[in-house]
Parts: structure tokens; sequence; C-alpha cells
């Protein structure tokens, strides 16, 4: 019985019982025999009694911390899986009251983190076999380049035409008036040629190709923020290998995320840090731009929307953290599912 008890996970309960019951009584009987061997019978119940309930307490109390400290365990185990670390696992020994309860939760994560590997992998090659297809990717390529002219270059060659049409009329009326519009007419056309330079610069070969992730970072990112009157800083802290797939979306979303910030941020510099660990992979890229409130941007805009699906193609997240006068921060994490086994395999 006391084997199938153990079992079960009632330790705690047994040793309860056994403390509780058996601990007092041997304290009593000592109490009568050596301390006070002429105590009275109502002394002797009073001792007893609190023994018993200094015993009782001091006992549960023990139990019921190791009991929640099992359950945080657990807790901080579920807090993990649900930000992607699948890879946790709790102690399943004998005789703990929760010990099924481990035992599932771990089956569950194993799983789940098997099912995500297959999906994860699945998904590298989906996206390989996208970056394949030529035809398509010039296509897409072409809209979004005709997109960026439209709302960019296109609009304020608009504007300058506006202005310089208007500016010898001005000159005859109002020299002054015809003055301020001349400085206009520089800026806006300093600015359309800061953007025009940028979408050259993505018109170029893509960098990846023949490079790993690293080696086209550390050619593109900095020429790409001297280009747009940025300074650049590069941090990479990478030491595992990282997939074909992942390489190729992060370059896209770092392509993706600089163009925000040249056309939205009005920043003067940016910092991109890459960094790893044994669940994932985390891109970050800030800037000291004047930043906008979450309620100013609509849905869709500033590129998140583009950088969440690449990101989510591998099972990975894309998030913007901003606020006025604060800059914008970019966050990027892309799990890896079952790491250790695409190693050994």
């Amino acid at each position: 019985m006391m084997v199938k008890l153990l079992r079960s996970g009632k330790m705690e309960l047994v040793m309860f019982f056994i403390v509780s019951s058996v601990l007092p009584w041997s304290i009593l009987y000592a109490i009568k025999h050596a301390v006070m061997p002429e105590a009275s019978t109502a002394q002797l119940w009073a001792i007893g009694t609190i023994v018993f309930t200094l015993t009782s307490v001091g006992f549960g109390y023990g139990v019921g911390r190791r009991q929640q400290s099992r359950i945080d365990a657990l807790h901080l185990a579920l807090k993990q899986a649900a930000q992607g670390n699948l890879a946790v696992r709790l102690p399943e020994r004998e005789g703990y009251s929760l010990g099924a309860a481990y035992a599932e939760f771990n089956e569950l994560a194993s799983k789940l983190e098997r099912r995500l590997q297959v999906m994860q992998r699945q998904n590298e090659m989906h996206v390989l076999q996208q970056a394949a297809s030529n035809e398509e990717a010039v296509l897409e390529e072409r809209k979004r380049l005709a997109r960026d002219l439209h709302d960019t270059v296109s609009q304020q060659l608009f504007a300058i035409h506006m202005s310089a049409s208007s500016l010898p009329k001005l000159l005859a009326a109002s020299p002054e008036r015809a003055g301020e519009v001349m400085e206009q007419l520089i800026t806006m056309s300093s600015h359309a040629q800061k953007q025009m330079r940028g979408l050259i610069a993505q018109l170029r070969p893509l960098e990846l190709e023949g490079r790993s992730l690293e080696d086209a970072l550390e050619r593109w990112f900095p020429d790409y923020c001297r280009q747009n009157g940025l300074q650049g800083e590069l941090d990479w802290r990478v030491q595992g290998s990282i997939s074909e797939a992942k390489e190729h979306q992060l370059f896209l979303i770092v392509q993706e995320a600089m163009a925000n910030v040249v056309k939205h941020a009005q920043a003067t510099s940016v910092t991109l840090s890459l960094s790893d660990n044994r669940t994932g992979l985390t891109m970050l890229l800030q800037d000291d731009g004047h930043g906008f409130r979450a309620d100013q941007v609509r849905p869709g805009s500033y590129g998140l929307s583009t950088m969440q699906e690449r990101a989510l193609q591998l099972g990975g997240d894309a998030a913007i953290v901003s606020k006025p006068g604060g800059g914008t921060r970019i966050r990027v994490s892309l799990p890896n599912y079952g790491a250790e086994e695409r190693a050994e395999g």
C-alpha cells in the first residue's frame, strides 16, 4: 500500500501523516519519562496539543512551499512555451504530486515542437521556391518600386514643377516671396534626389547572392546608410548557423525596414543588431528619428505588414515600438524549432 501511495504522488501526505502522528507522541513520551515524570494528565495533554499543532503547521508549511514552487515551475514553463521556447522541459520524478501534469506538459511540448519543426522546414522550402521564381519576384519588385516612386519621387517632382511654374510671376510681384520659393525648391529637389538614390540602390542585384547574410549586410548596410545621410552601426552577434531561407527573409526585412527609416523617420543614425540564442534569432533596428504614436499609423503602414508576413512564414514575428521624439525600434524574432536535430541530420 505504501508503494502505491508513493508512486501515485502522495509522498507528502504520507510523510505528513507519519510526522504529525508519530512525532508528537514520541516527544510527549520523552517529556513524560525524561523531562517531566511528575506531570499531570492535563499538563501532558496541553503539551501534546502544542507539539502536535506546531509540528503540523511546520510540516504543512514546508509541504505547501514545495507544492507552490512546483506550481511556479509549471507556470514558468507554460510562459516560456507561449513565448516560443518549446525546448523547456520539467523534471519527471516519482513521488511528485504534479508529476503527471509535468509529464503531460513535456509530451505536449515535444509533440508541438516536432510539428512546428516540420512546418518551419516546409515554409523554408516554400520561401526558397518563391525566391527561385524570378519572373514573379521581378513583377513584385516592379510593383513595389512603382508604388514607392508614386508615393515619394513622383509627388516631389510634381510639387517642384508647380512651384517652379509660379516662380516667374512671383519674381515680378514679390522678389522676397520668390526667394522663399527658391529655397523650398532646393530643399524639395534635394529630398527627391535622396529618395531616388535609395530606389536606385534597391535596383542593384541582390547583395545576398553568393554571400552569407553577415557578408551581405557588411557590404550593403554601410553603403545604404552613407547614400541616405545616416550614421549606421552594424552589430553582428550571431554564433550559430542560419538557414538559407532565414537569411533570405531577414535580408529583405532589413531592406524594407531601412527604406521605412529613410522615408518616414527623419533620423540621423540607425543601429542594426542581430543575435541568436538556443531558442532563436533576433533582429533589432533602432533609429533616432522623430517617432510616432500608435494611433497615427494606418493599418499596413511603415511596411510592418510586409515584414510580419515574411517573419510569419518562418514561424516568427515582427513588431514596431515607437513614441514621439523617442525614435522607432523594429524587432523581428525567428524561432529555432528542433535546431539540434537539424544539425545532426
